[in-house]
This record gives structure tokens, C-alpha cells and sequence, in this order.
């Protein structure tokens, strides 16, 4: 059987860190299979969807290379939907409820006082046809219920293992409002028949809508795909995301100048039995994903780790995968400057500022005149190579008897105007002679 799986956003907004990690296992699971990842844009809310926030959502997912196979949208399949709900009420299992959503509420309200479950009651059921005819002359429209069997619906699911829903316990679903418009159910159910969805995987929150829809997969002559619940996110204290961190969109992540592989290396290994470590692509990820590794507790997003995570990154990636990166940035450097600034950073956009540090003026801080004019004058002549430094601080520490921060940190000070940086043998040939015996002066340059 071929897998096929989709990860199907609504563009009534970017996506955020929780889509991206249900894409992610989506698009994992396909690759190692040998499958195909669909993008299914769910845009039945016409008044919601815009094609600019679809568009984002293309690129999101471009810039993090989840490449999707097939693209489908859901506003261009309405004759799809109409067909398949014309099928279920010619079947009886669609019918019209006229309650209005605050009747509901009071039902539901009395239901929990006498501690019975706010299970809809099916009363439209009862309905004759004049009662039907008197409330639509009242204005009232309908909303469709599918009705469910009342029996037990099981599947083994590919993370949660053996799942049963009790089809009694839970309201008919509501799938198509009073304005004649669909929920997501019934769309999404038909376009996974047609398209041949094999697995369906996506948050624990959906447990329990499984039950019902697939006795609608079923009702539609349709084949049941395989489902694979996964836990949700939680911050890093293991509560609910705060609300900001709940929005954390991938548009405002690449912003903010973290890496995609970062972000996919985090979402790919939190809530696993894996190490949360960088991976350098996502052939990587692919290969060491199984839904065995999954663990049923909730995965802890922690900005702090993609912090450290993206710094990892950046200091494993070799100069051949920047190369474009830094001309896009005016930075004609070669792999010698890379090499020497690569382990100082977080972000990548930090290398220009270390890229000012050697082909622009700096202010030097010279905190101790006498030392700086004693490490001028010891200074090996001619061109400065790796081999400098170290020649440089033992003169330095033979004749002022100083040793470790004493000798150095005044050193990187006065040349580099910083507390920190790259390490300073590397760094003296990239500044070069002129520059740091001017700095050693006092000079800006």
C-alpha cells in the first residue's frame, strides 16, 4: 500500500510551531516510507480564507523543505461536498436540527446539573414534517447532524495503541451550519477518500472526532485510513502554552533569524526517546523517525532549547552551505573567516557584525595603557599568521609575568573592542598586521 498522508491548515492564518510539528511527523513518516505528502488547503471558510495567508502557508512550508507532492483546495471542490451530503440524506444518516446555539447551551447546562453527559438529545428527530414546516416559517434555519450508530468504533491507533469510542456517549456532529456552509468534517472526509489518504496523523485532540468520522468514512463507502494520534505541546514547565508562545508562527521564527533545521530538529525529537540534538537535514530526521519513539506525554516546546539548538547548528554547518548565504549579505569572505567565527554564533545574521570586526573601523578599549604599549612593542613583525598569537602572548608573559585572563582578555579588548569572540590566533590574519597595530594604538581602524 502506498502511504499517503496530508497536512491540511486552514489559511485563516500563518502557521505556527504546533502545525508545523503535525506537518513535520506527516512528512517524516512519508519520506521514510517511500510516500507522498499532500498539502490540502482547507479553505471552505470563504469569509476567513485569503489567498495571501494560503500563500504564506506555501512558503512556510517551502523555507523549512517540507516540499510537498500534491496541493489541493478545498474551495474548488464544493460539487465534491454537495454530493456526498445529498448521498448521506438520501441514506438517513443526515438530518435537520432547528435548535438555536443558546437553546443548545441550555440544554447542555441542564444536562451537566443532572449529571448526565451534554450529549445532544436527538429531539429533532422527533420532528414531524408540519412541526418542521411551522419553525422554518418562523425563520428558523437547519443545521445537519450525522447520525451516528451508538455503537463501540475501535482502531489501533499508531501511537495511542487500541482506541474505543463509545458513538453513545458522544452528540451527532454537526456537519453543515445553518447558512448552509460545511465544517471541516465532511470536506475533509471526502477529499481523504478520493485522494487516497492512507494514514491520518495529527493531535490527540482528535481522538475522540475519530470515532465519529469513521463511521462517516464508512457511510461513504469509503476505505477507514490508518490514524496516529500525537500528543500536544507544552511549554517548558509542562503547562498550557502562554498565549504568545501558542502563536509562535514560523514567519516570526525565520524573522527572528533561526534555522529551519533548528526548529525541525526540535519539533522532530521533543516527546521521542531520541536526544534532542540538531540534524543537518532532513533526509536525517526522515530516517531515524518511527512512530515507536513517540512518547504519550506531552512534548515540551522550550524557546531556550531551540536558542542552543540553532547555535549547534550553525557551528557544524560547513562553509560550502553558507557560501550564497554571506554573498546575500555583502559578506565576500572565505572559508578561513567562516571557520574562525562560526562557533560565536547564535544566529546566523551575527556574522556580519564579526565580519565588521576585520573590514571595518574599530574603537579599541585599552584598559591598561602600559601593558597594551609593552604588548605593541612585542608584537612579531611582518604578516600576522595562526602562529602569532601564541608566539605573542609567551613574549607577553615572559616579560610581565601574567598568565591567563590578565594577558589575553586586555589583548582581545584593546583589538576587538569586545569582552568575547572568535579565538584570537585565527583572528589576528583575517584583521591583518595594519589594523592591529593600529587598534594597539589606540586608534580607530
Amino acid at each position: 500500500m502506498t502511504t499517503i498522508v496530508r497536512f491540511a491548515p486552514s489559511p485563516t492564518g500563518r502557521i505556527h510551531v504546533g502545525n508545523i510539528r503535525t506537518a513535520l511527523i506527516n512528512f517524516l513518516m512519508a519520506k521514510r516510507a517511500g510516500g507522498q505528502f499532500v498539502l490540502r488547503l482547507d479553505d471552505t471558510d470563504l469569509e476567513r480564507s485569503t489567498a495571501e495567508f494560503a500563500q504564506g502557508i506555501i512558503d512556510d512550508l517551502a523555507w523549512l523543505g517540507l516540499k510537498h507532492d500534491r496541493i489541493e483546495h478545498q474551495s474548488a471542490r464544493f460539487a465534491k461536498y454537495d454530493a456526498a451530503r445529498d448521498k448521506l440524506k438520501a441514506a438517513g444518516l443526515l438530518y435537520p436540527c432547528y435548535e438555536t446555539s443558546d437553546e443548545l447551551d441550555r440544554k447542555r447546562r441542564v444536562q451537566r446539573t443532572r449529571g448526565l453527559p451534554p450529549v445532544y438529545d436527538r429531539s429533532a428527530l422527533k420532528l414531524s414534517d408540519d412541526e418542521k414546516k411551522q419553525l422554518m416559517a418562523e425563520g428558523r434555519q437547519a443545521h445537519w447532524r450525522f447520525k451516528l450508530s451508538g455503537n463501540a468504533v475501535k482502531w489501533i491507533d499508531l501511537i495511542r495503541g487500541e482506541q474505543t469510542i463509545e458513538t453513545a456517549s458522544i452528540s451527532d456532529p454537526v456537519l453543515i451550519r445553518e447558512d448552509g456552509s460545511y465544517l471541516y468534517t465532511l470536506p475533509s472526509i471526502v477529499d481523504d477518500i478520493e485522494f487516497g489518504i492512507s494514514h491520518i496523523v495529527r493531535g490527540e485532540d482528535h481522538v475522540t472526532n475519530s470515532g465519529a468520522q469513521i463511521e462517516i468514512f464508512e457511510a461513504l463507502g469509503g476505505k477507514v485510513p490508518e490514524f496516529a494520534h500525537h500528543p500536544l505541546l507544552t511549554d517548558a514547565d509542562g503547562g498550557k502554552l502562554s498565549k504568545r508562545l501558542g502563536s509562535l508562527t514560523v514567519q516570526g521564527l525565520r524573522e527572528e533569524g533561526f534555522e529551519a533545521l533548528a526548529l525541525l530538529s526540535q519539533l522532530a525529537k521533543i516527546g521521542t526517546s531520541d536526544q534532542v540534538e540538531p540534524r543537518t537535514s532532513l533526509l536525517a530526521l526522515a530516517d531515524e523517525f518511527a512512530f515507536e519513539k513517540i512518547s504519550r506525554a506531552p512534548a515540551r516546546f522550550d524557546m531556550r532549547e531551540l536558542e542552543s539548538l540553532n547555535a549547534k547548528l550553525l557551528h557544524e554547518i560547513a562553509f560550502a552551505d553558507v557560501v550564497d548565504r554571506l554573498v546575500a549579505l555583502g559578506i565576500e569572505a572565505g572559508e578561513e573567516f567562516w571557520n574562525t567565527v562560526r562557533p560565536n554564533l547564535k544566529k546566523f545574521a551575527d556574522v556580519a557584525e564579526l565580519w565588521a570586526l576585520v573590514t571595518e573601523p574599530v574603537t579599541p578599549r585599552i584598559e591598561e595603557a602600559d601593558y597594551i604599549a609593552d604588548a605593541a612593542a612585542l608584537l612579531p613583525s611582518g604578516d600576522l599568521t595562526v602562529e602569532t598569537w601564541g608566539i605573542w602572548t609567551a613574549a607577553l608573559k615572559e616579560k610581565t609575568g601574567r598568565k591567563g585572563k590578565a594577558l589575553f582578555h586586555p589583548l582581545r579588548t584593546a583589538i576587538t573592542g569586545l569582552d568575547r569572540g572568535p579565538d584570537m590566533a585565527h583572528l589576528l590574519p583575517l584583521i591583518g598586521a595594519a589594523r592591529v597595530r593600529a587598534r594597539l594604538k589606540g586608534e580607530t581602524a
